[in-house]
């Protein structure tokens, strides 16, 4: 009963802010953002545990598999633009992954975080599935990395519009590199709001970024790590 009723909360909670968010499109309003602020503070008002909830919500985080293949369709679609801006695309997002990988590890390196933790937030940049997997495989604590690659998503969907304002990005292609690199799929919902063409571009940077980040992440640890 319990799992049925924490699964259906959080669709209820979710639509409700969405519909909010359509009527004002404002950053701050971002279902992403507000509905699991208002599903901590109710769990933790009537002091329901989080593995409780999860009996529920796990269902939804095992959506996140097949809802990334749907990707697939509008990569299809604009597979030409893609194939014209190949070598602008995966330059920039090899770029960013190693920026983000590097500058994870020398933040943790200068907080003085044990080696667990910070295998734990080095593949924040990434998107959740394949974060979680590469935290595991370096020694990391998988559910430590989940907060951290949501917090980076939100993060990079509130700040991401105001640097393209202030930056003056104009170009489609920037913009979904910009989101997807840095925000993978909380970015790419972001910048499926844009554009057809930003939401795609995103979205094959955010699974580049992946790629990028599952091979660089073991030579980066070795390093940090001797």
């Amino acid at each position: 009963m319990n799992t049925l009723l924490f699964l259906l909360l959080t669709l209820l909670i979710y639509m409700v802010t969405k519909r909010i968010y359509r009527r004002f499109p404002r950053v701050y309003l971002s279902p992403l953002l507000i509905t699991p602020l208002i599903l901590v503070i109710l769990l933790l008002t009537i002091h329901v545990p989080y593995t409780a909830y999860n009996q529920g919500g796990q269902w939804l985080s095992r959506l996140l598999q097949p809802a990334t293949i749907a990707f697939a369709i509008p990569l299809y679609k604009n597979i030409q633009t893609l194939k014209k801006h190949a070598v602008e695309i995966v330059s920039s997002v090899l770029f960013g992954s190693i920026v983000a990988v590097t500058s994870s590890a020398l933040l943790a390196k200068l907080l003085h975080l044990d080696s667990g933790l910070m295998s734990s937030i080095i593949p924040r940049s990434i998107t959740t599935p394949i974060a979680m997997n590469v935290s595991q495989a370096i020694g990391g604590v998988p559910t430590v990395t989940a907060v951290f690659v949501i917090m980076t998503g939100l993060i990079g969907t509130i700040v991401g519009p105001f640097i393209v304002k202030w930056l003056r990005i104009d170009g489609e292609i920037a913009r979904g590199i910009l989101f997807g690199t840095a925000a993978h799929g909380t970015g790419t919902s972001k910048a499926f709001e844009l554009s057809s063409l930003t939401g795609t571009i995103s979205s094959i940077s955010m699974i580049l970024a992946a790629l990028f980040t599952l091979a660089a992440t073991p030579v980066l640890m070795m390093v940090m790590l001797p």
